[in-house]
């Protein structure tokens, strides 16, 4: 009996062992370079562990093989491939674009899946076609005004505050908070009450990476074939909910705000949209905007505008602090254009902070925060300029990161200086050697949001004070490791000082 149990047991940990390592001959079957993946996790050990950030393990796997065009991952035991190279990346994201539609991480339509961010690619088609009106520029100046009125009341909450020292991340996110409230669902900040501990309770359900990631890593598309979502039933519920109660307040029609809701209303009464596929009129979807659909979009609106603005801000002022000649020559800027405009910061007078822009490309440079870019191939695919073909389904990565601070592209990348972003400079830049919002047709729609929400925040922020290191500022930034994007460890603090 016991020489029965032992030889099950081998038998069981050799069909295991067997079952999580079959892949990891893949890419050396294929004279592709991989680093050596550990069973069951694959190059993502450190990442699926909670020990680092996923987006630095892609980072550092960009950086093991300088020379390399191409780097097979294992992805816990599923093969993809990183792409290294600018001229494939711009083949993948914009030449061939139509070949990789999917992002490849789909969920349940019914738990949010049907949002612009995870669509697939024909819901995505009909999706973007009928919501990139929605942030042109007149409607961002029709939403200005939510966005100048909430700096304003930022500031003066600094204002009121005795301690100079602050966490600024923590900061920087009443902020936006406050502008996504107003922006998105029409809410005054100060009177959301409950809602407020809600937000944050779905900020931490939301970004706090779980295990549903690694699962759909391991077996592509489990989460679609079973419905099931990536986010708990209890963040579907609020934005549903949520969306239901605005709809009802304002009696299924448009109100006066000029807000997301308010746009998203004027397509929900004009019923359906549908796709637009010049290759192939058969693959055209029609969508109806429902209830569903615009809670998806409030929900991925929510989370995009509201953490990676905060994030982003927070690390600029962060090298602001570090870097006193930076701050002063762009509080300079803002004192003389803000005088030009009679006191304003409106949409031209954001246009004209030429070196604002700057500090900001910089900034999300040294710290882009969504890691990695990833799409599918709908088809087998040869990849330009070497041998290796994709099959239809595999996940391509690219490393925003990797690429930000590779020193032949950018050389010192761990000093900040905007100067890289002067005229002459970018123009000489390959068009996929900066990509924060990612690059092509499936870039993030909500851009010129963020940065018109940014930069007004900013703009507010150093007209009345300057930001100083304090005594727990860090020297050496920390990332923090359970996290989806890439933020502060610990948070960051600064001192924020009145101006004379």
């Amino acid at each position: 009996m016991l020489q029965y149990v032992a030889v099950t047991l081998v038998t069981l940990t050799i069909g295991i062992y067997w079952y999580i390592t079959r892949t990891f001959s893949y890419w050396k079957d294929r004279n592709v370079v991989t680093p050596e993946p550990t069973p069951l996790f694959g190059n993502l050990k450190e990442a699926a562990l909670r020990r680092k950030n996923l987006g630095l393990v892609f980072e550092e796997i960009y950086k093991q093989f300088p020379n390399e065009k191409v780097v097979g991952v294992y992805r816990m035991t599923t093969p993809c491939l990183m792409i290294r190279d600018l001229d494939i990346i711009k083949h993948v994201m914009i030449k061939d674009f139509d070949l990789f539609t999917d992002r490849g991480v789909e969920f349940s339509k019914e738990g949010l899946g049907a949002n612009l961010f995870h669509a697939d690619g024909e819901l995505w088609r009909a999706l973007r076609n009928k919501f990139t009106p929605i942030f042109t520029t007149s409607k961002l100046k029709n939403m200005l005004y939510l966005m100048t009125d909430r700096g304003d009341k930022f500031v003066q909450y600094i204002e009121s505050l005795k301690n100079p020292e602050h966490e600024i991340h923590g900061l920087v996110q009443k902020y936006t908070m406050a502008t996504i409230a107003a922006c998105a669902f029409g809410l005054d900040f100060d009177n959301m009450g409950d809602k407020l501990a809600i937000l944050k309770k779905v900020d931490q359900m939301v970004l706090t990476p779980n295990f549903a990631f690694e699962i759909d890593m391991m077996f592509p598309g489990i989460l679609k074939k079973f419905n099931s979502s990536l986010f708990p039933r209890f963040v579907t519920d609020f934005f549903f909910n949520m969306v239901r109660q605005i709809i009802t307040e304002r009696n299924n029609t448009p109100s006066n705000r000029k807000d997301f809701m308010d746009l998203l209303l004027e397509l929900r009464n004009k019923g359906q949209v549908q796709s637009t596929n010049k290759n192939n009129e058969a693959e055209k979807q029609t969508v109806a905007i429902t209830d569903g659909i615009i809670a998806a979009q409030a929900f991925v609106f929510y989370v995009g505008g509201y953490e990676t603005s905060a994030t982003t801000m927070s690390f600029l002022l962060y090298q602001l602090a570090l870097n006193p000649d930076v701050q002063d020559k762009l509080i300079a800027e803002i004192d003389e254009v803000i005088t030009k405009y009679n006191g304003q910061v409106t949409y031209e007078c954001l246009t004209d902070m030429v070196y604002l822009d700057k500090v900001f490309k910089e900034t999300l440079r040294m710290y882009s925060i969504v890691e990695p870019l990833q799409r599918n191939a709908v088809t087998d695919y040869k990849v330009p300029g070497t041998d290796v073909v994709l099959r239809k389904g595999q996940t391509v990565l690219v490393s925003p990161r990797g690429i930000h601070h590779d020193p032949s592209l950018y050389p010192e990348p761990e000093k900040f200086d905007p100067e890289r972003f002067s005229v002459e400079n970018s123009a000489n830049r390959h068009p996929c050697a900066y990509m924060p919002f990612g690059v092509g047709p499936r870039n993030c729609i909500g851009m010129r949001f963020a940065q018109t929400q940014s930069r007004v925040c900013i703009a507010k922020l150093l007209s009345k004070f300057r930001i100083e290191p304090s005594k727990n500022t860090k020297r050496e930034m920390e990332y923090e490791p359970k996290r989806l994007l890439i933020g502060p460890a610990g948070g960051i603090y600064l001192n924020i000082v009145k101006r004379n």
